[in-house]
């Protein structure tokens, strides 16, 4: 069900992703890639009690010998080799979904890379929070949700992607690394939105919320809907975005890109030129008059008063 705050949160996400597409941003993607996929590793094996800091999956990424508990050593090395073939993956391919996690739990598991043979239960404080459906209905309730993913022509990609991990969840087709598969999977669905998403993830944010994270999980379990995982899922992949944008300056290199961009910081209250410069310190005064000016003509900007005192607002 799309709620409001589904609808709301999606219209925010879709605004700064066009924001960001006006702009080209001053942060090479291979280096920023690598530092996410360092990130985006050490959170999500946290979340599955990995014990080993930033510093150490960056030595591994490297090479360096590292100590610390054999598990946490070889989750992590699978991960990098996992997430190296990030590229490489269809996220709408039930075989590569396996072969992810065969990746991900080689020498972990006896079941990498195959569907749960057993039933299992979610345990939390010696209650069940949790019964995926049997063994046997995982090979079918997998295809299924696949051919969501794949038929579904109406859904946009950020919504299916929170769906998809939702549902992984519930189904629970692995033995182990439900969790990790789920928060991977999605990346790659988010990229079908934007490729900003190959860079851009939610897995330390999830780590931080990691309470309201299981929280919201079970509430969706106990309500028969994903409804609320959609809206938790969201409302991080938006502050990821508004985090990247942050970190980054636009290095655009005409008038209405530099209009386009600014729009998204600005558009809130009256504003100076020497607002608008702050936020493209390489423009010099006469070509912020100018971007301004051309706002003012196309009715993107409204002004008022004269010389330095021109403020401008965002039509």
């Amino acid at each position: 069900m799309i709620t409001p705050r589904i609808f709301f949160l999606s219209q925010e996400v879709s605004h700064i992703l066009g924001a960001l597409e006006g702009a080209r941003l001053n942060i090479a993607p291979i280096k920023l890639r690598k530092e996410n996929n360092i990130k985006t590793i050490q959170a999500s094996l946290s979340i599955e009690g990995n014990t080993l800091s930033l510093e150490q999956v960056s030595h591994i990424l490297e090479g360096k010998p590292v100590v610390g508990p054999k598990k946490d050593i070889i989750e992590v090395q699978n991960a990098i080799e996992t997430y190296a073939c990030f590229d490489e993956f269809n996220p709408l391919s039930v075989r590569d979904f396996l072969h992810a996690h065969k990746l991900l739990m080689k020498g972990l598991i006896e079941e990498a890379g195959q569907w749960r043979s057993k039933g299992v239960g979610i345990f939390k404080g010696g209650q069940v929070k949790h019964m995926p459906p049997p063994a046997k209905r995982v090979p079918d309730l997998m295809e299924d949700l696949f051919g969501f993913l794949k038929n579904d022509q109406e859904t946009p990609w950020l919504l299916k992607a929170c769906i998809f991990h939702y549902e992984l969840e519930f189904i629970h087709p692995f033995s182990d690394g439900n969790g990790r598969m789920g928060r991977l999977w999605q990346q790659l669905l988010l990229a079908k939105e934007n490729l900003v998403f190959k860079y851009v993830t939610v897995e330390e944010l999830i780590k931080a919320r990691q309470r309201e994270y299981y929280s919201v999980l079970a509430e969706c379990d106990q309500e028969g809907a994903s409804t609320k995982f959609i809206e938790f899922s969201l409302k991080l992949v938006l502050e990821a975005l508004q985090q990247y944008r942050n970190i980054t300056s636009p290095t655009v290199n005409d008038s209405r890109s530099r209009l386009e961009y600014a729009k998204d910081k600005l558009s809130d209250a009256w504003f100076l030129r020497k607002d608008y410069m702050d936020i493209f310190k390489d423009v010099s005064t006469s070509t912020a008059s100018r971007d301004l000016l051309l706002g003012v003509e196309e009715n993107i900007l409204k002004k008022r008063g004269t010389k330095n005192q021109t403020s401008y607002y965002y039509l």
